[in-house]
Parts: structure tokens; C-alpha cells; sequence
């Protein structure tokens, strides 16, 4: 054998035997990361209080302002953006003076399966914190990596804008015990460049041709009322149209927030800057079983359920309703009967994406969606839900929340 080919041969080895040292040190069997099933409806109440008071849409250009976050919001709100986009669970610890990140991926790569763990830790400083260090699984990874492979996901998950907001934005960064402190300035641009950010063109695409849809319906309505299933079925049949071409669970997510948006009477425009230059459907009363908030809990749940986000999407219709009996409308197990079904078409549009458009293309009543939920309690303040009911997870309130999953089970559309 001559030697050049025994020189190439064997380093072809010595690559392929590292390639295989670094795959065993970066794979784990086990995530490090134990997805949370015990978030509650405090822990959802103070992340929305913590979001609205700091949403772009209504900040002062220019004017400093500081937002402190415990470690449950910064866990809930990164747990349910990185497992929508890449099936990933994180978890965050804080201390004075620094934070420690671990995020668990699973990885599939021919016959070796597991888990990427990766661990980081952060160190406050000036400005933006500094990355001490970082591994994936047992392998250390240089810090001169971390930025240019981040901004090579954000790329590839069409999130670029967020990045570059980042040091413009944020002015310092402190970390406490089990909180987070953060000093910034929104300029005159950032409500628009975030929200743009978060819906890439692909999705515009997508959303626009739904909102075109949606906004012909409308204008051939009659009246001021829709059902819900005289929508449904329309919007379904553009997405199986569109799904020949096109992943089929992305065309099921961009109808079913529109007509969520839509159902809510919020437009379009209000997260996608570009849609305030679409046409705009008519104003009209969404309807299910006779009633404008059945629609309203039924497609928000389902958009919340496609997100991938089971604990989360429960603990947001349930806080909904909690705080209704705390002064609002009243606890209604009929709304939460309206929540569930939503969670179950969900489930649906993204797990069995072209069956669910096969069955509403065909078309669906009512009845198909939601089953009779009239005898409910409904309407209940906190202290007749407590008298009734004890507290949220008693075994009478686990009592109505099974009769209503009993109920669903006798729907064919969710079997």
C-alpha cells in the first residue's frame, strides 16, 4: 500500500474516532432538564402582569426603565419560546452576582439517541452579562463559539432582529437571588423591529393569505353573526389546499390565529406590523353554541395548544377563569369546557395536522366541536365557587373537570 494511502486512511480514522469521542462526551442519555408540570396560575397571573407593564406597543422613546423578573417568569417565558421553536426545556438558577442556564435537547442522529445538555453560566458585568463558561454534555465548548452559533440558530429560526436589539435595547443586567433586574431604553422603532422580528416572512405569507380568506367571508356574511364551524371549514379547506406545497401543521397554526385574533376583536396588525397594509375583515360577532366567548376560549386554547406548551396552556385558561371569580365575570366550568375543547383541536391541527383539514374541509356543526355544557355551574363569584367547590385541584372541582373530559371523549372530531 503506498504510503500516501495509508497516511489518508488513517487520518480518515483518526477523524471519525474523535468525531465519535466528541459525540459520546456531547450526548447524554437522560435530560438534565425535568420538563415542569407544577406551574400555577400565580406563576401565569405574574408573568402576563410582568409583560403587559413592559410591552413595547405602550413604553416612552428614550425614557429608562427598569423590569425585575423572578426565576419562574424568566423559566416560563423561555421554556415556551424554545419548545415552540426546537422542543427544548430550560431551566434557570439566579444568584448575586451571576446565573447558571441548562437547556436540555433531544437528539437523534441514526442509531444514537439522547439528549444535548447544554449548561451555561453567566457572570454579571458592565452592560450585558459575560458567558464564564459553557459545555455540551461532558465536553467544554470555547466562549469564542457562543455568540456566532447564536446567532447562527437566531438566522436559522428567522430571529436575527431580536439579536441586534439586544445591546441596543438593554442597558445593564443585574442578577440577584432568584431574580433578575434589567435596565433599558426602548427607542422610537423597537415596538415595530420586535414584532416584526417575531413573525418571519414565511409566516407573513402564510398569515396573509388566511387574512385574505377571512376577510372575503366576512364581506359575503350576512348579517352581524358567523358560527364558528361556517369559518372553520373555509379556513381548513385553504390550509389542506396550501399543505400540498407547505408543512401542514404551519398552514393549521397561521388559520387558527387568525381566527383567534379575529374572534377576539384584535387585528392583525397589532403583531404584524406588515398586516396593517391588508385588507381588513368585517367586523362580526364569532359565535358557538349561541355565545361570542365560547369561540374566544375555544381558538385561543387551540392556538396556545399548537405551541406545544401542555402545563402552560392549562394554567392560562384556568387563571382566566380564577380571576373572573375574583371580581370579573365569575368562575365558569362552561368556559373551561370552551378551553379544553380548544386544547383538544390543538393537539389535533398540530399532531394530526392533514386529518383534522381532511374532516373540517368536509365540513362540521357545532355540535362536532363543543358537546352541550349548559347544565355547568357558570357565573360563580370566589366565594360561591369556594363554597361549592373548595379550591382549584378539590376532589369536586376534579369531579366537573372529568365530567367535562367525558363529555369530549364522546366527540368524534377528537378521537
Amino acid at each position: 500500500m503506498k504510503p500516501w494511502i495509508r497516511w489518508t486512511a488513517g487520518s480518515l480514522f483518526a477523524l471519525m474516532l474523535t468525531a465519535a469521542v466528541l459525540l459520546m462526551l456531547a450526548v447524554d442519555r437522560q435530560p438534565a432538564v425535568v420538563e415542569r408540570s407544577d406551574i400555577s396560575v400565580n406563576d401565569v397571573a405574574h408573568a402576563l402582569g410582568v409583560a403587559r407593564s413592559h410591552d413595547p406597543r405602550r413604553s416612552v422613546p428614550g425614557r429608562l426603565t427598569q423590569m425585575t423578573v423572578n426565576d419562574r417568569d424568566i423559566e416560563l417565558l423561555l421554556n415556551h419560546a424554545a419548545h415552540r421553536l426546537l422542543g427544548v426545556r430550560v431551566a434557570v438558577a439566579l444568584q448575586p452576582q451571576q446565573a447558571r442556564l441548562v437547556a436540555s435537547l433531544p437528539w437523534r442522529w441514526g442509531p444514537l439517541a439522547g439528549w444535548l445538555n447544554l449548561r451555561a453560566e453567566l457572570h454579571q458585568a458592565p452592560g450585558l452579562p459575560t458567558l464564564a463558561q459553557w459545555q455540551l454534555g461532558s465536553l467544554p465548548l470555547p466562549r469564542a463559539l457562543a455568540w456566532p452559533l447564536l446567532e447562527a440558530a437566531a438566522q436559522r429560526l428567522g430571529a436575527v432582529p431580536d439579536l441586534a436589539l439586544i445591546p441596543e435595547v438593554v442597558q445593564q443586567v443585574r442578577f440577584q437571588d432568584r431574580e433578575m433586574a434589567i435596565d433599558y431604553i426602548w427607542q422610537t422603532d423597537t415596538s415595530q423591529r420586535v414584532l416584526a422580528a417575531l413573525t418571519p416572512p414565511d409566516e407573513q405569507a402564510r398569515l396573509q393569505a388566511y387574512n385574505a380568506l377571512l376577510a372575503d367571508l366576512t364581506a359575503r356574511g350576512q348579517g352581524w353573526v358567523l358560527p364558528l364551524p361556517a369559518l372553520l371549514g373555509p379556513m381548513f379547506e385553504l390550509a389542506r389546499q396550501r399543505s400540498l406545497t407547505n408543512d401542514a401543521a404551519a398552514e393549521n397554526r397561521a388559520a387558527v390565529l387568525t381566527l383567534a385574533m379575529y374572534a377576539t376583536g384584535r387585528r392583525l396588525g397589532s403583531v404584524v406590523p406588515a398586516a396593517r397594509g391588508w385588507p381588513q375583515p368585517r367586523r362580526l360577532q364569532v359565535r358557538l353554541a349561541d355565545r361570542t366567548d365560547f369561540p374566544q376560549h375555544f381558538l385561543v386554547s387551540a392556538f396556545l395548544a399548537m405551541e406545544g406548551t401542555n402545563p402552560l396552556t392549562h394554567a392560562i385558561g384556568l387563571a382566566k377563569e380564577v380571576a373572573d371569580a375574583n371580581g370579573g365575570s365569575g368562575f365558569s366550568f362552561t368556559d373551561l369546557a370552551a378551553n379544553r375543547a380548544g386544547l383538544r383541536f390543538g393537539r389535533l391541527a398540530a399532531g394530526q395536522p392533514a386529518l383534522l383539514q381532511d374532516r373540517l374541509a368536509r365540513g362540521v356543526d357545532e355540535a362536532a366541536l363543543l358537546p352541550p355544557v349548559a347544565d355547568l355551574p357558570e357565573f360563580l363569584d370566589q366565594a360561591e365557587f369556594e363554597a361549592k367547590f373548595g379550591a382549584v385541584g378539590s376532589p369536586r372541582y376534579q369531579q366537573v373537570l372529568a365530567d367535562i373530559e367525558n363529555r369530549l371523549d364522546t366527540l368524534p372530531l377528537y378521537r
